[in-house]
């Protein structure tokens, strides 16, 4: 069976291969992100999630095992996604500042007709910022790509207080959800080391 993860994030690609799954191939998909209105985040983050993997299926063959995941920042059940620009980047990250937000993360497996579609959440808190810091991270560029316009495995590390639940789907990919799922898809991750 072939696998296809349905990003284009290195981290995600990573993450991957630190699991044990190597024989990969990446297809970027062009689905549709629009947040529809009224969704809670954990319902839009499954939503955009299986909206990706659905997107891929058309370069996948018939057995292959796609892996598709989206990932939001909510601050008191408000969504952040990536930052339009400087200043978006500058507002997030000023409403995040010594507060407790939530980094949900959706995650689609398809395999055959097997569609499996769940969710992760992490608590995390921030320490008080200051706008110069603020600016000053802004400027390394590191935002823009990013859910509430931060990444946590680069310099956004500084201003995380605490944590609470699964790190790596702050990353971008709950690895521990993600290897229950494909254990029940027939994919044992430790038998894979192995292989290594």
């Amino acid at each position: 069976m072939g696998i296809v993860l349905a990003s284009r994030s290195p981290r995600r690609r990573q993450l991957l291969e630190q699991m044990g799954l190597r024989d990969f191939r990446i297809v970027c998909s062009d689905a549709d992100e629009t947040a529809s209105p009224g969704l809670t985040p954990p319902a839009l983050v499954e939503a955009l999630s299986a909206r990706k993997a659905a997107a891929v299926q058309h370069a996948a063959a018939a057995g292959d095992l796609i892996i598709a995941a989206d990932t939001v920042v909510a601050l008191d059940g408000r969504i952040l996604g990536k930052p339009a620009d400087g200043p978006d980047a500058f507002a997030m990250l000023s409403a995040l500042s010594g507060r407790r937000h939530q980094v949900y993360t959706g995650l689609t497996v398809v395999c055959g007709a097997q569609r499996l579609t769940e969710h992760e959440v992490t608590a995390v808190t921030f320490r008080s910022l200051s706008s110069a810091e603020i600016c000053a991270y802004i400027a390394t560029g590191e935002p823009m790509d990013k859910a509430g316009a931060y990444g946590i495995q680069g310099r956004g590390a500084l201003f995380v207080e605490g944590i609470e639940g699964d790190y790596y789907n702050v990353m971008g990919l709950p690895v521990c959800r993600l290897g229950r799922i494909l254990a029940r898809l027939g994919v044992d991750c430790a038998r894979l080391w192995s292989e290594l």
